[in-house]
């Protein structure tokens, strides 16, 4: 990295010029709000925040920082969970909240155009008078932006069915570092050239700054219904998982919850769970009324066989509603009953949940942190939530270990360290793991063919080889690690 070619504040001076007083922020106090996302272990002061309210206001904040060498890191709604966000102290937090402008939903075509600060759950109700909704629904949906989601690859609890961020954005348009605005994809399903509609999304701001998105919308379903199922082993749930899809049921949402979880979740939200169940099941079939009925029975009978203690249909929409709103509040729900928690984020072959969950539940005695398991049963994304408290000394950092660990297993029985969370800061030191130095040096290449002077965001999501020496890391091919207590897997 270059160092500043003027001082800080010939920098602010040369943003107040660009932009509306009130859009540039530099008093510490203005900038506490920014110095981290929603993993708060980590946490960093900006030089300045910039909040633009036009593509042109972006372009020129880029330029700005481009021509004088100072890194930009691109903030939505502050809701990821991996230190995507974290301010860097040299450099400029530019904040797209502002860009909440739903620009068009086109029924005929089933796609919206939406500015990257529009919440995620605002487009689903935008097209909701036309019989349509947005597909992804992350658990933060009320409140994390469309920008987010693509630059995270968010997913939710209906991704089993209708795929992530990825499968459902049809076009984007990004600035460049140094302001070059590209139009990547549009509102047809394919686009020539090369797919970098999939390269963006995910790439977690180290590529460009998203303008606007173009979604797909799909039709609301003719019915959807859930049955929840409470089993008295987490075994046997995570193996009804694979009875499910085996069966040839493609849910719109299959959750999983364990005991800890479900008891949070029922206290906060009262949902209606079994709080003695060690884990439940939510299984919700959506389509035509008639399939519906069809596949409900073939789940009732199929977690039955597979050891359910209780089987519940949810009885009408305000039920099926109110089951999944438990799930949707079970981040919050944890967080009521312990000082910290710390939200781990890998997936996993759905054939090897049972015996990752067992081996995460040997570690939380290893360790003496309670785990509460959230997660995307269907796909195999889990979220163990590793209860804490952050004012003992050494306990983060023990449970920073605890869930690098984690993430270990996930790669050694053949996942990855990330299914919709992104890398951030967080699991920089997992990437050492799972990619091999030629592997880390074809994504800089990547990074470096969009922005040259590696400005945007860095220091994130993809480390260096050097970083890599410096972790001791190893690097893990075909679900293999050297790690001895992994070696059973």
């Amino acid at each position: 990295m270059k160092t500043l070619a003027f001082d800080t504040q010939a920098l602010i001076t040369a943003l107040h010029r660009i932009l509306p007083s009130s859009a540039v922020l530099s008093d510490a106090e203005d900038l506490r709000p920014y110095e981290c996302d929603g993993l708060s272990a980590y946490r960093e002061l900006p030089l300045a925040v910039c909040l633009p309210e036009t593509v042109e206001q972006v372009r020129a904040v880029l330029r700005v920082c481009h021509d004088t060498n100072v890194p930009v890191v691109a903030r939505g709604a502050g809701t990821g969970l991996s230190g995507g966000a974290l301010p860097l102290a040299n450099g400029v937090v530019l904040s797209l909240a502002k860009f909440m402008r739903i620009l068009e939903v086109d029924p005929a075509n089933r796609i919206a155009r939406v500015q990257p600060g529009v919440r995620n759950l605002a487009i689903s109700q935008a097209a909701a008078p036309y019989g349509l909704y947005y597909a992804p629904d992350p658990s933060s949906q009320i409140a994390c932006t469309i920008g987010g989601n693509v630059a995270e690859n968010s997913g939710g609890v209906h991704c089993l069915k209708y795929g992530l961020t990825v499968n459902n954005v049809l076009g984007l348009k990004v600035l460049t570092m140094d302001g070059e605005l590209l139009e990547i994809g549009g509102a047809a399903l394919d686009a020539p050239g090369y797919d970098l509609l999939a390269l963006m999304t995910g790439s977690e701001g180290l590529l460009g700054v998203i303008v606007e998105v173009t979604v797909k919308l799909l039709p609301k379903p003719e019915r959807a219904q859930v049955v929840l199922a409470a089993f008295d082993d987490v075994v046997k749930a995570g193996e009804a998982v694979g009875s499910i899809i085996g069966a040839g049921i493609v849910p719109g949402g299959l959750e999983m919850m364990d005991n800890l979880a479900i008891r949070a979740a029922e206290d906060f939200i009262h949902a209606g769970y079994p709080v003695d169940a060690a884990a439940i099941l939510l299984c919700e079939v959506d389509g035509a009324n008639e399939e519906v009925s069809d596949q409900i029975l073939k789940v009732r009978e199929i977690v039955k066989q597979a050891g359910a203690t209780e089987v519940r249909t949810a009885r009408d929409e305000a039920e099926r509603l109110k089951f999944w709103a438990g799930r949707k509040a079970a981040f919050p729900a944890v967080g009521r009953i312990s000082p910290d928690y710390y939200c781990m984020d890998g997936t996993i072959p759905r054939k090897r949940l049972s015996e990752v969950l067992s081996r995460i539940a040997e570690l939380s005695q290893e360790y003496g942190l309670p785990v509460a398991n959230v997660f995307h049963a269907g796909d195999g994304n889990l979220h163990p939530l590793i209860l804490y408290d952050a004012n003992k000394p050494g306990e983060l950092e023990r449970t920073e270990e605890f869930g690098g660990k984690i993430l270990d297993l996930c790669v050694a029985v053949g996942g990855t360290i990330t299914g919709e969370h992104g890398v951030g800061m967080e699991k920089i030191g997992q990437m050492c793991h799972q990619f091999a130095p030629a592997e880390l040096t074809q994504f800089h290449a990547v990074k470096h063919a969009f922005d040259p002077q590696g400005l945007l965001n860095p220091g994130k999501a993809v480390p260096t080889l050097h970083r890599c020496a410096e972790f001791g890391a190893m690097h893990v091919h075909g679900g293999k690690l050297s790690h001895p207590e992994l070696e059973r897997f």
